[in-house]
């Protein structure tokens, strides 16, 4: 281990014009940033936005992918097909 230490926060979790967090800011002081994506939070455009903007200052970039649960911010057991997943996690 080289002894560096991630500092990783999730991001990207607004919907539209909607924001939910200080994503810019964050993006300044982290390592590393999970993207909402999978729609418990987030859109396709807010995805598209925070990874440019993460990739813009060196931040690497990871999914945090959830279920299609807007209301239970994709904690509620939902069945759903791997395909479906994954369509929705590149969505």
């Amino acid at each position: 281990m080289d002894g560096a230490i991630d500092i990783n926060c999730d991001l990207g979790e607004g919907f539209g014009v909607w924001q939910l967090g200080v994503d810019e800011e964050l993006l300044q002081s982290v390592t590393s940033a999970n993207v909402a994506c999978g729609f418990h939070a987030g859109d396709p455009e807010v995805m598209a936005r925070t990874v440019r903007a993460a990739r813009e200052r060196g931040v690497r970039v990871g999914a945090h992918p959830g279920l299609p649960d807007l209301v239970g911010f994709g904690r509620r057991a939902m069945a759903i097909s791997p395909e479906r997943a994954y369509q929705d996690t590149l969505s």
